[in-house]
């Protein structure tokens, strides 16, 4: 992946032929922020900057800068493959909750 982490938040790097520039998003915001540079330099540069902007007008505006993630998302999958994880969780004696947490967890850590 493209990414990269300032203060400890993260953005995807995508490079804009049109432009000839690297562009930055930062994820996870209650908001949009971007950014844009020629070189990592340059590029860590004005994401520090756009971050700064972002969280001082958050605070203005009594904003929480971060989106809130609740813990829960739906997943559709193939008839198919869930009933292939249901067998796999009975087998381990997991629920499949706790089957699918250990594999994003293992992919993620």
């Amino acid at each position: 992946m493209n990414v990269m982490t300032v203060n400890g938040y993260q953005a995807r790097i995508e490079f804009d032929p049109d432009l000839d520039m690297f562009r930055g998003e930062i994820l996870g915001l209650n908001g949009g922020a971007d950014f844009y540079g020629k070189n990592p330099k340059e590029l860590r540069a004005e994401f520090k900057r756009s971050l700064d902007v972002f969280l001082e007008t958050c605070a203005e505006k009594g904003i929480e800068p971060k989106r809130h993630f609740s813990g829960k998302f739906n997943l559709r999958i193939s008839p198919q493959l869930h009933e292939k994880l249901a067998i796999a969780a009975q087998a381990r004696g997991k629920s499949i909750n706790a089957l699918a947490q250990e594999a994003l967890q293992a992919d993620f850590a």
